[in-house]
């Protein structure tokens, strides 16, 4: 069955979240399912903007820049998206969530697949990602990997995807991404508004 994709924030947006409250709220949270005898943690929904460091600007080096003269064969064309590709595989990561234990919905990008289903994707904030657009810059790439392989999951399908994020750098043939997360759950993203 076809994803619809969700509506998701475009890619690196600069919102000004107050992390530390969030944080509070997620070791609120975990404080809480211990004192139940929950052994697992609360997965704080995470937008994809928080993964990008409040200092960073991925425009920055770029800013002043006359690019209307730039033909698409032009070598300063091919010169300054190599630099803009550069830019952004090196990406910072937010140093803040290394550690979280956080749940947010993206686009999937298969990496590795056995007979028994896919081992580990690429997470991606919107579609075609990796696939049909260039890459989006590493800290907004989480390569997740799989305790054990999920059937039924496919490039582009729209997910929730839950775990532990580690601040870990991976490059591979789709991409490179600042973060890696292995998940606990993954499951079919449905917006809100549609839920009953």
């Amino acid at each position: 069955m076809p994803s619809t994709p969700p509506t998701l924030p475009p890619p690196p947006a600069r919102s000004r979240l107050h992390l530390a409250t969030a944080l509070g709220l997620l070791w609120l949270g975990v404080a809480a399912g211990a004192a139940h005898g929950q052994a697992t943690p609360a997965y704080r929904e995470l937008a994809w903007e928080e993964l990008v460091p409040k200092d960073w600007d991925p425009l920055k080096p770029f800013k002043g820049l006359n690019l209307n003269h730039l033909k698409d064969n032009d070598p300063e064309a091919a010169r300054l998206l190599k630099r803009m590709r550069a830019t952004w595989d090196n990406a910072p990561a937010n140093p803040a969530l290394a550690g979280a234990a956080v749940k947010l919905p993206g686009f999937l990008v298969p990496l590795e697949e056995v007979p028994a289903g896919l081992k580990e994707f690429l997470l991606v904030p919107y579609f075609g990602a990796c696939i049909h657009s260039p890459p989006p810059p590493a800290n907004q790439i989480i390569h997740v990997r799989l305790r054990s392989p999920a059937p039924g999951l496919h490039a582009m399908d729209t997910v929730w995807v839950s775990g532990t994020l580690a601040l870990v750098r991976t490059d591979n043939e789709m991409g490179v991404s600042g973060y890696q997360m292995d998940a606990v759950k993954v499951e079919p993203y449905i917006e809100k508004s549609r839920l009953p």
